[in-house]
């Protein structure tokens, strides 16, 4: 059990952050919950307190570097310390180049690749200070493969992986700050909705019957990395459903 130590989630509102933050107050984190539903966020804090569990939330918006910052310092102010950051938030409206939707391309780039430096940025000299942390990305199988309507948001996710696989190699050795990146395949959340080309939609009703994952699978993987001795740190986890190429 991890009694007194705090984690932080971002886009804790749905789907694998939901499932994270649940999972990891189950094994005595204090979570700071992060996304901007703030609804969301009051039903699952009185959620995890109703299982013993201890939460607090925060309406943040990771595009926004002085929100992400404020987000940190609420929980050092409440805590004495961060322990865990998990850089979850993150948007897949797939489509296909030459529909040319701009506009979701800026949005994927602000928050699945500035969102992850924002919470780096605003997280680094606290574990640093505290010689101790962990950082854990969401990334994705898309950032290992790439497939047809996938282009921008693969290159978010190999983004965030690169971003990652830095930070970790830059670590002073003689501090115990871990990095993790965590890269599902096909989930079950709302991740899906909101793709808004068409043609992508029709592809994914007419695709290969398969059983997804659930978010609680990501949030055991994103727990067992967690949950390590301090000198073992899992660099990578690739999880995807069996039958998923």
């Amino acid at each position: 059990m991890a009694l007194g130590k705090t984690a932080i989630v971002t886009g804790a509102s749905s789907g694998i952050g939901e499932a994270t933050a649940k999972e990891l107050a189950s094994k005595g984190y204090h979570v700071l919950l992060a996304a901007r539903r703030e609804d969301r966020l009051i039903a699952l804090k009185k959620e995890i307190e109703a299982a013993g569990g201890t939460a607090d939330y925060k309406v943040t918006d990771v595009t926004s570097r002085s929100e992400m910052t404020a987000l940190i310092e609420a929980g050092l102010e409440k805590n004495g310390t961060i322990d865990v950051l998990v850089n979850n938030a993150g948007l897949m409206p797939l489509s296909f180049m030459n529909k040319l939707k701009v506009d979701e391309w800026d949005k994927m780039i602000d928050v699945n690749i500035k969102g992850v430096l924002y919470g780096i940025a605003a997280v680094l000299p606290v574990m640093e200070k505290q010689k101790s942390g962990h950082i854990l990305t969401i990334s994705s199988v898309a950032g290992h493969t790439i497939s047809k309507g996938s282009a921008v948001y693969s290159g978010t996710k190999f983004a965030v992986r690169a971003i990652a696989e830095g930070l970790r190699q830059e670590i002073d050795p003689s501090h115990e700050i871990r990095v993790t990146i965590v890269s599902p395949g096909a989930v079950e959340t709302e991740l899906t909705d909101t793709i808004t080309d068409e043609d992508i939609v029709t592809a994914f009703k007419n695709g290969q019957p398969m059983e997804m994952l659930k978010a609680q699978d990501i949030a055991n993987a994103i727990a067992f990395a967690v949950e390590q001795p301090a000198y073992v740190d899992v660099n990578e986890i690739l999880i995807r459903p069996r039958q998923q190429l």
